[in-house]
Order: structure tokens, then sequence, then C-alpha cells
């Protein structure tokens, strides 16, 4: 069984089921000390990969200001160039940034930094409306949230976006916009098979919002190029992994995470799939309302992730495997890690 479109959430907008996300074109980035991005890219095959998934039935591309502080929208905006009206661009904004630092400066919740802040998103793009802009702000209470819908609405009224959401990891947030929108359409959130979360993506079906994947490949962890042995470098995100990371300590697989990957990992690559796309087959198993945006860098990576397309989502029998196989697993404490 074959998947090729979903719906973003109540907008109506037809998407290919699987997005792209462009974290990893905006190169290097920090916060302080902190790494950011994914290591050095090269410019040209971020457009190259960006154009093949285009070729390859891509339509939904993610992005944020925040990626590489404005590069990552920069390249896309050259690699979609003469392309905007087949595609969906995703953005985010809420980080506050300093491109020729590269550096995150910190946080800004308030509508006027809304305002400015998708103008900067437009010029870099090259576009005169963002289709879906999310807010970048995971924690933020809903009370402070809540003081953005009227710029939102009064945004989607002038023609400079379309539909909005909220990149956020809990399920009363995703519900109250949800709840109080018009124009909420999605919510982006970290899910794959080995980090469920059953209550936002109800809140999501609750109020026909798209369910977006962000880290439907668990930081890499699901391609299966990592080994015990494997090694990151300084300015990979990975390789100095902030709190929220659980995947990766000092620059290593953590062996508890590639343990549950070997667990799944014959029934993800059963019908001739890779790791990768037995793990998007998983998520679109999951529910009708999710769309996986896997992070990709080279047209190789878009290539195998877009093959996930053509074998659709796990059979029942498949997904109920995986959850067997899994269920004393995802009992485990994993808050030390």
């Amino acid at each position: 069984m074959t998947v090729t479109t979903r719906t973003l959430g109540r907008s109506g907008i037809e998407v290919s089921a699987l997005g792209m996300g462009c974290w990893a074109i905006g190169g290097p980035f920090w916060a302080g000390d902190q790494p950011c991005g994914w290591g050095e890219v090269d410019d040209d095959e971020s457009v190259a990969t960006v154009r093949r998934a285009v070729e390859l039935g891509v339509t939904l591309f993610d992005t944020s200001d925040a990626y590489g502080t404005g590069h990552s929208e920069l390249i896309l905006g050259r690699a979609l160039a003469g392309r905007r009206d087949d595609v969906v661009i995703a953005t985010k904004w809420g980080n506050t940034i300093d491109p020729a630092t590269r550096q995150l400066t910190g946080t800004d919740p308030s509508p006027a930094y809304l305002r400015r802040a998708l103008e900067g998103s437009l010029t870099r793009l090259g576009t005169d409306r963002v289709d879906l802009y999310q807010l970048h702000l995971n924690d933020l209470p809903i009370a402070v949230a809540a003081d953005l819908l009227g710029t939102l609405e009064e945004l989607v009224a002038e023609g400079k976006l379309r539909w909005y959401g909220w990149s956020t990891d809990h399920a009363d947030r995703a519900a109250a916009w949800g709840a109080a929108g018009p124009h909420c359409t999605a919510v982006q959130h970290a899910f794959n098979v080995l980090h469920d979360a059953a209550e936002v993506l109800a809140a999501c079906e609750a109020h026909g919002l798209a369910s977006l994947n962000r880290s439907p490949l668990a930081m890499g962890l699901l391609t299966g190029k990592f080994t015990a042995s494997s090694t990151l470098g300084p300015d990979d995100v990975r390789g100095i992994a902030p709190d929220w990371l659980r995947y990766f300590r000092d620059g290593r697989p953590v062996p508890l995470w590639l343990d549950r990957v070997a667990a799944v990992r014959e029934v993800l690559r059963s019908g001739g799939r890779t790791l990768a796309q037995g793990s998007l087959a998983w998520i679109w198993a999951r529910s009708g309302a999710t769309i996986p945006i896997p992070g990709c860098r080279t047209v190789a990576q878009a290539e195998e992730n877009a093959g996930a397309l053509a074998h659709g989502p796990l059979a029942p029998a498949e997904l109920a495997e995986v959850e067997r196989l899994l269920a004393d697993l995802r009992a485990e404490p994993v808050a030390a890690m």
C-alpha cells in the first residue's frame, strides 16, 4: 500500500505524506558555546537535495529562522526559486538571532517581534507568504502564547501567512491552540518509533490538526549508520548534546537506544524497506494525521527518504509486532541517559 499525500490538518492543503526538514542545511550555529547545527554543509549539495526532493514528489519543506540563524531559509529560497507555487513552505519564529555571529541570542514571544520575524523570513525565503508559520518556543506558557493569536489572524488576513501552528511537545499547548486558533492547522512535535507521543497525537486528532513529526529518524539513530563506536564532532549538536537530546551523549550513541533500534530492526526492514524507510512507515501507520519531516542534506538521503512513499505504512500486524517488541523497553526509565 503506497501513501503519497496527506491533508495538512484542517487547512485542506494537500501535501506530500513526507516532508523534508531543513535544520541540517542551515550549517553551524550556536547558543553560546552549545553547538545547535549539524556541522559544516555544502550549500550547492543542499540546493540539489531540495530540488531532488521536489522531483521525487516532496512538496512540504520545514525550516526556521533559527536554523543557521537564517541560512537555512536563504538556501531553501534559492533552491525553490521558480517552484514556489509547487510547494508548501513551513517556517518558525520565536528565537532571536545574530546572523553575523551565527548565534541564537535569546527568545522574544511578543506580537511585535512576531511581525518583525515574519518579514525577515519572507525576505530570506524570497516569497510573499508563508504557508505554515510555527511558534518555535516549546515551553512557552499557554497564556503568553494566547496573546499571539490575534496578530497571527491579522497576518492571515493580510495574506502574509496562510496557516499557523506551534512546535511543542506538550499536549495541553497543542489542544489550547487547536481550540482557540481559527487558522491553527498543525502541531510539530518529536515522534518516532523510539519516542512515542500518544498524548500530543491525540490532541492533534481531536482538533483536526496535522501532526508534523520532527526527529522521525531519532536524530539519525534510525538510519542504521551508527554503532557503539561512532563519534560525532564538536560542531554537531549531537557531539555536545544538550539535555533534551536523549539519543547521544559525549558524541556517541547511547547504548540503551542502540539496543532498542536492534530490537525492531528486522520488522522495520520487512518488505524490502531500509531501516529509515521502515521507521517512517511506522509513523504513517500510527495515524492518518502524521506527516514525518526527516532532515537531510544530501541527494542520497532525499532519495532514500522519498523511497518510503512507495512502500507506504506498516501493515497492522507489523505495527503490532513493533509495539510488542518495544513494550518492555518503553517501560524502562531513560531520564539518566
